[in-house]
């Protein structure tokens, strides 16, 4: 068990490694070398030059004036200079509203801190209750640090009524913290849709599931449905090709390339020698060959077998997807049909909101609708597993928490571990790095199995993915931590006492607990968040490209890594600080200035960053804030049992009414926002989009929407090549009230229907026209 000596060498630790990061950050920027390094957002805005362009030799690599190196730390009021509105303009409402999320954190602990630490320190530590304790369970392991938490009270002491009344006061102040946080957020979302420029996924809509028809091509059939379900507001539509296969080619021909360049140069320098590469796996083995006649060889191969692929795919009627994006002439019409049932059958013709260009995700829109759910399902079973899996590097990471107790089951270790100064590097800083080390590979293992779920939006694939990440920290690094760190602690009891008096051995470790929680909030909240600005890794590859890689100013551009803001890693471990901060302020709240630490930090460190560095993928007006508010309440309902579990557990039976209570208040809290709330990050409301749709009109009447969305959903595989695709524009009909259809016009020849008939009925419905068929039909492609 990790006492104070620990706990003050691990913040040591972490405290000197969080310096020289920033240190090295506040040096490292000021050099013109590194300036696309750490100012990158502002040259793809195209307001910065390098300053290393002119001047000596020296000063294109080194900064010489020492005054700016006296003024190292300018970078913290600056970071804090930029108001919010110009933060919103600068880099999106998404960026402005999650460095919020940190603020949240500081308006909900540092009034529960302060509460904490002037009531129920002193309650806690001035029991006695680990003297009780330690006669009946001998073996029990505990530190100094320990006597602040909940456990060094006595079993039905009067002093626990001092944990019940502030388990109230911390919920009510946490649920109107958050309530007036949804508020603003909900406004400020509300504000930035009104005065939002236009943007094609304003007038877009995504249909899938179309029903196969024979009479009819998918483009055919989905023309004519919208023209006779919408023919005020449809415009134009574009039906999804599955171009999986020639992105792959296009991405191999990109590396290829790379590969070529970085050989040419290489050649530049040396043209003594020619540079070679081996035909297997990444270079390694095989027959030698000359690398630069083999990637140009490969690449010419590439080339003739993309355009083969490309001509297949828009040749072959089935490349084509039973989806298609949908435009219309306003907003409002878009909305409508966005948030609306298309038919009686609810699974078929299902139409949502599309995404913005940017944000879709387009491997995905080649899945077929009904394979879906049975890929969730596969998902889900592969999600408990690996959960299952992780349990045992959690159990690990416990056994160096856990050294006395290791100890007393495994004496022949003790020499080992006898200096103490090794014991508390042992139990004050390697638990929290092992456990940082073990889950850095799970969000990429997260993200490809939401990829395979079938999610056709990156903020979909992030958002799902960050849910599955929030739900294992939980369950894994949370509650795990807290069983297995119990089981091994207090090992010995587990083994000699009987079953009934576990959970009372299980109540009294689950607040000793906070020790190695402190290790990994310092490892993870305060170094890491210090690796964060310094860019270590970008840093490196930046300056690797540049000298391999980089042969013109675009490719030094493209050189440049700015990043984004990670959403799936870091919103769930922001919720694992706002679950601990919850949980342990009424258990343990030693823990709650470690945590407030972190999140003044990195409000500081991600402003900067968003300002400075970061470039959004895409911009999602803040619909992510509804996962961020249940979460929370999650950790809030978590920290109300959890508390009523360590009170059965002292004879305080008969504050299990009074406690009860509180769980429910918490779930009705959230239906109340839910309802109040939620409905304006799932839809558009139609008041806001016929204002805006208005205003437009009035003031550009001469606006050519079609010309506007006409390579707006144009996949990248397609864009700058001069490929024969199907036009929307050929014909400049406007008229969507009457459609003519292969199949009215050959049910008709075929056998002479009479008026009324069903045939006749059908025919009439879509009308029929003299000229093309097919007149608005347009190619999208996956």
């Amino acid at each position: 068990m990790a006492n104070i000596s620990d706990i003050s060498v691990s913040a040591a630790i972490n405290s000197l490694s969080a310096l020289l990061f920033l240190l090295a950050f506040a040096i490292f920027r000021l050099q013109p070398i590194n300036d696309r390094v750490y100012f990158p957002k502002w040259y793809l805005k195209g307001i910065r030059e390098n300053p290393s362009t002119s001047g000596p030799f020296v000063k294109k690599f080194v900064n010489l004036d020492v005054k700016m190196y006296l003024r190292f730390l300018n970078w913290i009021p600056e970071a804090l200079k930029m108001p919010e509105p110009e933060l919103i303009d600068h880099a999106g409402l998404d960026s402005a509203v999650y460095i919020r999320i940190y603020l949240l954190g500081l308006k909900i602990f540092v009034p529960i801190a302060i509460l904490a630490f002037s009531v129920l320190l002193p309650v806690n530590y001035t029991a006695k209750g680990f003297k009780e304790i330690s006669v009946s369970m001998k073996d029990i392991t505990y530190g100094d640090i320990d006597k602040f938490s909940i456990s060094n009270i006595e079993p039905a002491s009067k002093r626990l009524a001092a944990h019940i009344g502030m388990a109230y006061i911390f919920t009510f102040w946490t649920c109107y913290i958050l309530y007036k946080e949804y508020k603003t957020v909900t406004d400020m979302r509300l504000h930035f849709l009104a005065t939002q420029r236009r943007s094609p996924d304003q007038f877009t809509v995504l249909v899938r599931n179309v029903p196969a028809d024979p009479d009819e091509s998918v483009s055919e059939h989905v023309e004519h449905f919208f023209c006779v379900n919408h023919p005020d507001q449809y415009l134009v539509h574009k039906v999804v090709y599955n171009a999986n296969k020639l992105a792959k080619m296009v991405d191999k021909k990109k590396d290829y390339r790379n590969r070529l360049i970085y050989y040419t140069n290489k050649f530049e320098r040396k043209p003594n020698k020619r540079p070679t590469t081996k035909t297997g796996f990444w270079g390694l083995w095989g027959k030698k060959i000359d690398a630069i006649d083999y990637y140009t060889e490969e690449i010419e191969k590439l080339s003739k077998q993309e355009v083969a692929e490309r001509e297949r795919v828009i040749a072959d009627p089935k490349a084509v997807v039973p989806a298609a994006f949908v435009s219309f002439r306003s907003r409002w019409g878009a909305a409508v049909c966005a948030q609306t049932q298309q038919t009686k059958n609810p699974t078929l013709w299902l139409t949502d909101w599309a995404p913005e260009p940017r944000d879709v995700y387009w491997n995905n829109l080649a899945i077929p609708f009904l394979e879906l759910n049975m890929r969730k399902l596969v998902m889900v079973v592969a999600f408990i597993g690996l959960m299952f899996c992780f349990v045992f590097p959690i159990a690990f990471v416990q056994t160096l928490a856990n050294i006395d107790s290791i100890q007393k089951v495994l004496p022949f270790l003790k020499p080992l571990i006898a200096k103490g100064s090794i014991k508390s590097i042992i139990q004050g800083f390697l638990p929290g790095i092992a456990l940082k080390i073990f889950l850095l590979v799970l969000p990429m293992i997260l993200m490809e199995m939401s990829k395979i779920e079938g999610y056709v939006a990156v903020s979909a694939l992030e958002a799902r993915s960050a849910g599955k990440y929030h739900l294992f920290l939980l369950v894994n690094v949370f509650l795990g931590s807290i069983v297995t760190g119990t089981a091994l602690e207090q090992l010995k009891e587990f083994l000699k006492q009987s079953p009934s008096q576990i959970p009372k051995t299980v109540g009294v470790s689950i607040p000793m607990k906070a020790t190695f929680f402190i290790t990994y909030v310092m490892v993870d909240g305060w170094a890491g968040v210090a690796i964060e600005i310094f860019r270590m890794v970008p840093l490196i590859m930046y300056h690797l490209k540049n000298v391999f890689l980089v042969k013109t100013e675009k490719d030094r551009e493209q050189a440049m890594d700015p990043g984004s803001l990670a959403w799936p890693i870091n919103e769930p471990r922001l919720q694992l600080y706002f679950l601990l901060g919850l949980v342990y302020s009424t258990v343990t709240p030693i823990l709650l200035p470690f945590i407030i630490v972190f999140f003044a930090f990195a409000y500081l460190v991600f402003r900067h960053q968003i300002i400075n560095v970061y470039n959004q993928k895409y911009e999602s007006a803040a619909s992510f804030w509804p996962d961020v508010h249940r979460r929370i309440l999650i950790g809030l309902v978590i920290s109300q049992i959890t508390l009523l579990g360590l009170l059965s557990t002292k004879s305080a039976a008969n504050s299990t009414p009074v406690l009860l209570v509180l769980p429910f208040l918490t779930i009705w809290f959230h239906q109340i926002c839910k309802n109040r709330f939620e409905s304006a990050f799932r839809k558009f409301p139609l008041q806001d989009a016929m204002i805006k749709d208005t205003l437009e009109r009035a003031t550009e009447p001469q606006l050519d929407l079609k010309a506007y969305l006409k390579d707006a959903y144009i996949h990248p595989v397609f864009k700058g090549e001069q490929v024969e695709l199907v036009d929307f524009e050929d014909e400049d009909d406007d008229d969507c009230h009457t459609v003519a259809t292969k199949r009215s016009s050959r049910k008709t020849s075929q056998i002479g229907t009479r008026e009324g008939s069903p045939d006749s009925r059908r025919a009439s419905q879509f009308g029929t026209q003299e000229g093309s068929p097919d007149s608005r039909t347009g190619f999208f492609a996956v």
